[in-house]
């Protein structure tokens, strides 16, 4: 696999004299950004996103908009709420009946028969224009029917389970559950995310207390690794086997002691989906499930590290000496912040562009009718129809908003905006992050290559790698964006076509579907894993992207022994110190927030959902922990390669020292003749 490193006095770590590498992917990346600039301006030039925020009548109108006619009017109203039982509320987002906008919803059970018996009803009638529905209630800014479900099943309205509707006929209240089921099928979804937001407004000083606790304990974490890494390695690792059996002696406490009550033997499945997750809490089947999951996770731990005991020792001393070196490089230990601070600016403008994009459609309105048209569902325009053939033709049409959309050729082509908002934000984000490990890469080797430790270390290295990669290699690093972008958007592809074949019944296109979905994710595994060691190349000798990554990729095909021990067992502890500070924060954040500690149970927040504070203290916690190893991971790796090299080039003659510690050749059974390494 390769010439192995032949010797270079004059080598002493990261090339300083080097020219601009993949210049023409780098002129690419240029145009894409400003292509990608004017597809945000076209988009926040055209779109609108009151339509995300407010419901629309069936003249288009925004129901609430402040400065709007119908500013105080934030509520809509259906005229007949059976027509959303209709397929096409699914098709085309639009219920196919007359929609208002009104002040409050109605509290009166009430039709047009029963109001015109009485002058009071009639006038309260009035404000809602036409035929009423009956009581209701507000829900996501909709007025929707106010049914009541009464043992054994049974749906009411008004404590009555048929009403009569202006025609004559009854009504049953299941078909207006029904309806209103269809009417707005985000209802519970929106409801969930109230009680959801409302839980944030109380809690989201607690958990960034939380978040800070997370980023102090993995600090702290780093920097005693540099002094007590073998011990804190062994630490960590019984830790987590604690932590872990914790969790399956609580699971089984809690499941132990639903046993016998009324209703905790309901499964998972019979429950079906409840907007109230505690109920969830509440079965037994779901304790068990965390159980079982958690017995799992234990049991793959425990086999791991007793097949790996061996080669733990070789794995600790590469953890150490890259405590070591994150110790005189201690300004990488920030660089994660600027990382994250670019990564969010890409989210950030991704999600704005797509709902403006989303939201840029115009109003579109379509014929309405009960009786056989031949215009049904044509376009119409609502100004001009009263005087058009249509309503000769068929006189109880109506020409209502449908949905948004437009002929206009920006309509036309804003499906390819929509996907070349999100190819730019898989290539930028994954941009960002190679600008990270690049220069990464190039402070940890400045350490390595520095035979005097820390004395031939050169200054500032953090902030002379970043310059390096941004004057020098920027289109390298957008080379390799763009290949593991390709790779991630056919993924979303595949995922999309995924959706929509799950309904059909071809077995062998699904089979097909699932082995490319498979063969992808093993493709991005991969090239993320080729592109990290040719960003380290490209960091040290300052060659293009293509040569660095064949570079890489030989001199791990020639140690695939020690990259398979060494590299992966590191990765593996790292991954439990993620565990372990995620565990220890999840722990404390589960006995704050349910109360269960005494000394701080009047702090802690009444919420609806506390899970939800929970996990995002939880999810939180792990980015920061991942921030903060991510650096010890890249140091690791990026010693790892020069031990690797080192390992070719010199042969510990005092002609060709070794660079690596004392502690690692000892391991390796070698030595500097005549020459002491500094450790």
């Amino acid at each position: 696999m390769g010439d192995p490193r032949k010797f270079d006095p004059t080598f002493k770590g990261p090339i300083y004299n080097r020219g601009c590498t993949d210049i023409l992917c780098c002129i690419l990346f240029i145009l894409a950004l400003m292509g990608y600039f004017a597809v945000g301006i076209l988009a926040w030039s055209q779109g609108d996103p009151r339509k995300v925020l407010y419901p629309t009548d069936s003249k288009g109108q925004f129901c609430g908009q402040v400065g709007s006619p119908l500013e105080k009017k934030p509520l809509l109203f259906y005229f007949n709420i059976l027509k959303c039982a209709s397929p096409l509320v699914l098709l085309e987002f639009q219920c196919p009946t007359t929609q208002i906008c009104v002040e409050r919803c109605p509290d009166k059970f009430m039709t047009l028969v029963k109001a015109l018996r009485k002058e009071d009803d009639r006038e309260y009638y009035k404000q809602f224009c036409k035929e009423g529905v009956d009581m209701t209630k507000v829900i996501t800014r909709r007025c929707l029917p106010a049914l009541e479900t009464l043992k054994g099943g049974v749906v009411v309205v008004d404590n009555k389970t048929t009403f009569t509707d202006d025609l004559g006929q009854n009504i049953n209240a299941t078909d207006l559950l029904e309806a209103s089921k269809k009417s707005n099928v985000v209802v519970e979804a929106r409801a969930v995310a109230m009680r959801i937001f409302e839980d944030y407004t109380q809690s989201w000083h607690w958990i960034l207390l939380g978040l800070v606790i997370a980023m102090l304990v993995s600090l702290m974490f780093i920097l005693l690794l540099r002094c007590l890494a073998g011990v804190r390695v062994w630490v960590m690792i019984i830790m987590v086997v604690i932590v872990i059996g914790y969790g399956i002696f609580h699971c089984y406490m809690q499941y132990a002691s639903l046993k016998g009550q009324a209703g905790s033997d309901v499964t998972i499945k019979d429950l079906g989906l409840q907007t109230d997750f505690s109920v969830y809490l509440q079965i037994q089947q779901t304790w068990l499930a965390f159980m079982i999951i958690l017995c799992i996770v234990e049991v793959v731990i425990i086999l791991l590290l007793i097949f790996l005991r061996k080669r733990l020792l070789i794995a600790i001393a590469l953890i150490k000496e890259a405590s070591k070196a994150i110790g005189h490089v201690m300004s990488s230990l920030f660089y994660p912040l600027l990382t994250f601070a670019l990564l969010s600016l890409v989210i950030a403008y991704w999600g704005i562009t797509a709902v403006f994009l989303s939201t840029s459609n115009e109003p579109v309105y379509k014929v309405f009718n009960t009786t056989e048209c031949m215009y049904s569902r044509d376009t119409c325009n609502p100004e001009t129809f009263n005087s058009s053939n249509i309503t000769t033709e068929c006189p109880d049409a109506e020409c209502l908003f449908a949905f948004y959309g437009g002929e206009t050729l920006y309509h036309k082509y804003l499906i390819l905006f929509q996907f070349y908002n999100l190819f730019l934000f898989f290539w930028c984000a994954n941009f960002v992050t190679a600008l990270g490990q690049v220069t990464l890469a190039g402070a940890f080797a400045s350490y390595y290559w520095a035979f005097k430790k820390p004395d031939d270390i050169p200054a500032f290295p953090v902030f002379n790698s970043l310059g390096r990669a941004l004057r020098y290699h920027t289109g390298s690093l957008a080379f390799g964006s763009l290949i593991l972008a390709i790779v991630q958007v056919i993924r979303v592809i595949l995922e999309y076509l995924d959706q929509k074949l799950k309904g059909a019944q071809n077995k062998c296109a699904k089979f097909l579907l699932s082995c490319l979905k498979c063969c992808f994710w093993c493709l991005e595994k991969f090239i993320k894993f080729l592109n990290r060691n040719a960003y380290i190349m490209v960091a040290i000798y300052g060659k293009n992207f293509c040569t660095s990554a064949k570079d890489a990729f030989f001199l791990l095909m020639r140690n695939i022994i020690r990259v398979a021990v060494l590299d992966k067992v590191t990765d593996f502890l790292l991954f439990l110190g993620k565990l372990l500070i995620v565990g220890i924060v999840g722990i404390c954040s589960f006995f704050f927030f349910t109360g269960k500690i005494k000394i701080v149970e009047d702090a802690a927040p009444s919420l609806n959902y506390y899970w939800v504070p929970i996990l995002t203290v939880v999810f939180g916690a792990y980015l920061i922990a991942h921030g903060f190893f991510s650096v010890y991971a890249m140091c690791v790796d990026t010693l790892f390669l020069c031990f690797l090299e080192d390992l070719e080039r010199n042969d510990g003659t005092a002609d060709r020292p070794y660079f690596m510690p004392e502690r690692l050749l000892s391991i390796l059974k070698k030595s500097n003749e005549g020459v002491k390494t500094v450790d």
